[in-house]
């Protein structure tokens, strides 16, 4: 089954996120790259934006596959409530994400939006982890009635 893996991947692909955001915080490069959505120089960035480049390029990715495993979900005729409720949840989530990722920039990392982005951050965490294991344990029910 698709999904689970769908949901896995966007579960890894999250917690690296999270992990580079964390990094990119910490080390004081929100604004290394002022522009957004993409850095001077368009799609391929100079070596000073590099880091913030590849967390908006994995934001991206996150955003994509979370999107994806929502609309896997929709379309299953085997997802039950819970798993649709958790994935429609991480997806509008990730929206939020991206967009206050946007509103953190353009207000030079205002000390509440950047605290909601982290907030918002645990709430996707915890959605998109529940929707993988919602994934594999419907999987696993599947292949049993098998």
């Amino acid at each position: 089954m698709l999904l689970k893996y769908v949901s896995l991947a966007s579960l890894v692909v999250l917690y690296s996120l999270m992990f580079i955001g964390g990094y990119v915080s910490a080390a004081g490069l929100g604004l290394s790259c002022p522009d957004w959505p993409l850095c001077p120089n368009g799609l391929l960035p100079d070596k000073e934006f590099f880091i913030e480049w590849v967390h908006r390029f994995i934001a991206a990715t996150t955003g994509t596959l979370i999107i994806a495993t929502t609309i896997g979900v929709w379309l299953n005729k085997n997802s039950d409530r819970k798993i649709k409720i958790t994935s429609t949840l991480a997806s509008i989530f990730v929206v939020t994400q991206i967009t206050l990722g946007a509103l953190v920039i353009d207000t030079k990392l205002h000390a509440v939006l950047v605290a909601i982005h982290l907030g918002i951050g645990i709430l996707l965490f915890a959605m998109t982890l529940l929707t993988a294991i919602f994934a594999f344990r419907m999987a696993k029910a599947i292949q049993a009635r098998a």
